[in-house]
């Protein structure tokens, strides 16, 4: 997705934004966890519009700014180091590295125990540890699919095809083909977080736009989403 940028005022505050043209019938405004703020315009849409949109928008994208600022220090670079702490379904675990006859990874007591081959290294360790992550998302992903899929029989929806991979910005997506994709990611967020992306996903199989009609829809399948969705973003801030 290609995007220009802008820059509009909300009285001292600057608002940086990235925007795009898509396919679409209504004009959406986003506030990530990094702050950074998106917006995809329907095709054809005059860049002064958006602009006034934005402006229009800026309280509010201030106030979601500023909700993320809270979570700020971020979570420090991981250095793949014995004893840092690692996320696993949104519970701390210390790593324990020690030599051994193979490369494995296992999750005892608290830590994860990782026996490498060979010399250890940082990288080693952390392609290890990406590895472990990935195997177990297959598993736990399709649960959860599994679980929140229920409320959507009654909906005449196609079920969707579940994808796993690494995302930059997204938690999850939903494609115009009905592929539903996850971010190998959320194997670190509690499986609550995870049942609230899914959730949502699935709720553009009903309602492609964020409106009115799509946080209504959510809302009677998962009424606490919202504290769900907080509870991500601070957990893998």
């Amino acid at each position: 997705m290609r995007l220009s940028h802008g820059i509009v005022y909300y009285g001292s505050e600057k608002i940086e934004f990235g925007y795009c043209h898509v396919g679409r019938k209504t004009l959406e405004i986003a506030v990530h966890p990094n702050q950074s703020v998106i917006v995809k315009a329907p095709l054809g849409t005059e860049a002064d519009e958006i602009f006034r949109r934005v402006v229009r928008r800026a309280r509010w994208i201030m106030k979601q700014k500023n909700f993320f600022r809270q979570f700020e220090p971020r979570t420090p670079v991981r250095c793949y180091v014995g004893g840092e702490t690692h996320l696993y379904l949104g519970k701390r675990h210390r790593l324990k590295i020690m030599k051994g006859r193979k490369n494995e990874i296992k999750l005892l007591r608290g830590y994860f125990e990782i026996q490498v081959k060979g010399p250890v290294s940082s990288d080693k360790i952390k392609s290890l540890l990406d590895e472990w992550y990935v195997k177990k998302t297959t598993g736990k992903f399709r649960e959860a699919f599994d679980r929140c899929w229920l409320p959507f029989k009654k909906q005449l929806v196609t079920r969707p095809k579940l994808q796993i991979k690494r995302l930059k910005k997204r938690w999850g997506s939903l494609s115009a083909k009905g592929t539903l994709t996850l971010n190998t990611d959320l194997i670190r967020a509690p499986k609550e977080c995870i049942d609230y992306v899914v959730t949502h996903e699935l709720c553009h199989l009903v309602n492609k736009d964020h409106n009115a009609q799509f946080y209504g829809l959510l809302g009677k399948i998962m009424p606490d989403w919202e504290k769900r969705k907080h509870k991500l973003e601070r957990t893998l801030a």
